[in-house]
């Protein structure tokens, strides 16, 4: 190997792995292995640096830390990508400088987490991008600053393309602000915190990811303070997210919005999260649309606590304790669409005692909320639920077919709660009335599913059709 030069030991280790069986590279999302051939030819002609042409070793168990750190600058510095070819790398403390490119063979090219302080770190990075790598955490213990196997800060344009994130203590991934997208790469066994968490980040696109296994959360878009944040969340796998810091909604939900305004979430399938698959807190003009919530151990779909602006519409669910909540006016909780959603399998079972809140409750919403269009067959305890106690202003309910709930519509008659409209609906086989006033828990008044509005002068009903 001596006589060789390391341009040509790199073409003939390319064109060896470019021609190998695709069973080799079990992680590829093309079976044609394209995708491999592709990342070779640009490796090549962006002039990479090829790890194991450096001083890397593939399947050494000796730590390589600092040979990789090293060849980590030295591309960055000549603006050059790293290639990872197939193996294991075991490293820790890893910076990655701030015009990192590196490129491996997805399912392959694997960097293993030694332990002692951090694993791979970005901070102030004008462009950063991984592709194809396996970042595998082993399990193995974080220092507390580190807070992520992968942790981007105050990035420019970063990239995470088709990784395989797994194994991490603490979150999977941590991007913060900083600008890019995360994208087709699977993110799993977060053991101590979420799969991604995204924080004060500004235009950030999370797509077409495989989340799953994470104790406490799925993707989370946060902020420290309410503002701006335009993310978009679409696309992604999400399932099995627990809570294992307990609370009653803080933690296991699928995808989980805080203080971060005019963020979409759609075409997500997110199933079996210990709370909400899908829940926005005190986020402005925040569109939920077209996604799939199954088996979701609380309320699937919540936009809850001081939002203003919130718009629900085309999604599935199918399987928790609440279908979809717009909820706590009193916080200033308001203005919502609640449009063509189909809602089925509400149960009256929550994941914590509460004797002071209802469960099996198809939709709820409080204030200057639309509900229309929507389908909901079988809510244990209520089709739709307007208002609770004071807390109703300005709601029409409109357009829906609402199917075996024992209470179609419960109405709030509490002193202080505001018009509401109820009309043009279809129920059917509510067997403890179509709508129902209600003070709170108790029933007030009998079935006006009729038109009678005994005596409130806020309600408005009319047209339903009752069987």
């Amino acid at each position: 190997m001596a006589s060789r030069t390391p341009t040509s030991s790199r073409r003939t280790f390319l064109k060896g792995i470019a021609a190998a069986p695709v069973a080799a590279m079990p992680f590829t999302t093309h079976p044609d292995g394209a995708l491999a051939q592709t990342l070779f030819a640009d490796a090549q002609l962006r002039g990479s640096m090829t790890a194991t042409d450096h001083g890397m070793v593939a399947g050494a168990i000796d730590d390589q830390s600092r040979q990789f750190q090293k060849i980590l600058d030295e591309a960055a510095a000549a603006h050059k990508p790293v290639f990872l070819p197939p193996g294991n790398y075991f490293v820790s403390n890893i910076n990655l400088p701030a015009n990192t490119r590196l490129m491996g063979v997805p399912g392959a090219s694997r960097l293993v987490y030694t332990g002692g302080g951090h694993f791979l770190i970005s901070e102030n990075g004008r462009h950063v991008e991984l592709t194809g790598v396996v970042i595998d955490g082993a399990n193995r213990g974080l220092n507390a600053y580190a807070e992520a196997a992968v942790r981007i800060s105050n990035c420019e344009h970063m990239a995470v393309n088709n990784c395989q994130i797994t194994g991490s203590l603490e979150q999977g991934l941590q991007a913060s602000r900083s600008k890019g997208r995360i994208e087709g790469s699977t993110i799993s066994g977060a053991m101590g915190d979420c799969g991604v968490y995204a924080l004060e980040n500004g235009g950030l696109t999370i797509r077409d990811n495989e989340v799953e296994g994470c104790s406490n959360g799925g993707i989370l878009v946060h902020r420290w303070a309410e503002g701006e944040d335009g993310s978009i969340v679409t696309g992604n796998r999400i399932r099995n997210i627990g809570a294992a810091n307990g609370g009653t909604g803080q933690w296991g939900n699928g995808i989980n919005i805080f203080r971060a305004h005019s963020v979409m979430i759609a075409n997500n399938q997110v199933s079996d999260c210990a709370f909400s698959a899908i829940r926005s807190n005190a986020g402005n003009n925040v569109q939920i649309a077209s996604n799939h919530c199954l088996r979701s151990g609380e309320t699937a779909i919540y936009s809850e606590f001081g939002f203003n602006g919130a718009m629900i519409s085309g999604n599935v669910v199918d399987g928790a304790a609440r279908g979809v909540a717009i909820a706590n006016f009193m916080q200033g909780g308001r203005m919502a669409v609640c449009a063509n959603n189909l809602i089925r399998n509400i149960h009256l079972e929550a994941p914590y005692k509460d004797d002071d809140h209802l469960f099996g409750i198809g939709i709820s919403a409080e204030a200057d909320t639309t509900i229309t269009g929507n389908v909901v067959e079988g809510a244990q305890g209520f089709g739709l639920l307007l208002g609770w106690g004071p807390y109703l202003r300005d709601v029409i309910a409109t357009s829906n077919v609402i199917r075996q709930s024992p209470t179609g519509v419960y109405v709030s008659v509490v002193e202080g709660a505001g018009n509401t409209v109820i009309s043009d609906n279809v129920i059917a086989g509510a067997s403890k009335g179509a709508i129902v006033g209600y003070r709170w828990h108790e029933a007030a008044t009998g079935d006006m599913g009729g038109g009678e509005t005994g005596g409130y002068d806020h309600l408005a009903i009319e047209r339903n059709r009752i069987s």
